[in-house]
């Protein structure tokens, strides 16, 4: 019989204690999670209930993306854990808000898009959202303005305006989701992006970009020329 390395043997929670986190597996991890005291279930019995997790919904993402229903019917998952794991998605999309702070200035793409990411990317139906920046490019205001079908949304650039003005932004950057997870830009995206620029000119705001998010990629019509 194979005997265990002394690190195998040790329960998730000790070896997180005493080693690196990176040192764990998913399933290590989403266990120590769902163990909710010293008094509760056993640590195996939190393993095995990660790993069955991971299984039936694919990977870590499809935990936590998870409806409450599904999770809610799968043995062993009661109210705590389902509070555990909605709290778990929360925690990490608020983490990667906070690269874009209300009043600190952009500082590159990168943190847009990963901003833009934690808000959007998992979103099951389309949602358009602008980002409005004053004249040194500080962050005045995240604002999701028009919400649509899987299939697409209706914007009006009036409101686009209306809204900037009513905050004083000196510019703005548009996004909007494709759930389908491709972020390759439609004509239709292109159409609105300019009708949406022409209308910011008028009271002379700068229309900076307009991202596309996918699953986990982002495609900006200013870097393709299209602004």
């Amino acid at each position: 019989m194979q005997r265990l390395d002394s690190t195998e043997q040790r329960p998730p929670l000790s070896r997180l204690v005493n080693d690196s986190a990176d040192s764990l597996s998913e399933a290590e991890l989403l266990a120590i999670l769902l163990q909710p005291s010293q008094r509760g279930p056993q640590p195996r019995h939190s393993m095995t209930l990660s790993q069955r997790l991971l299984t039936r919904f694919g990977s870590l993402r499809g935990v936590l993306n998870a409806t409450r229903s599904d999770l809610g019917a799968t043995h062993g998952v009661g109210k705590v854990r389902l509070a555990t794991l909605r709290a778990i998605r929360e925690l990490a999309r608020r983490y990667f808000e906070q690269t874009l702070p209300i009043g600190a200035a952009i500082r590159s793409p990168a943190d847009t898009e990963t901003f833009l990411l934690a808000r959007l990317r998992d979103r099951p139906h389309e949602v358009f959202c602008c980002l409005y920046l004053d004249n040194r490019h500080r962050v005045i205001r995240f604002e999701e303005l028009f919400r649509g079908t899987i299939d697409g949304t209706s914007v009006y650039p009036r409101e686009v305006v209306k809204q900037a003005l009513a905050v004083n932004a000196a510019a703005i950057i548009l996004a909007h989701n494709h759930p389908s997870g491709i972020a390759e830009p439609s004509q239709a995206d292109e159409r609105i992006t300019r009708r949406v620029k022409s209308a910011l000119e008028l009271v002379d705001i700068r229309l900076l970009d307009h991202l596309v998010i996918g699953d986990g990629v982002t495609t900006s019509l200013a870097s393709r020329g299209l602004l």
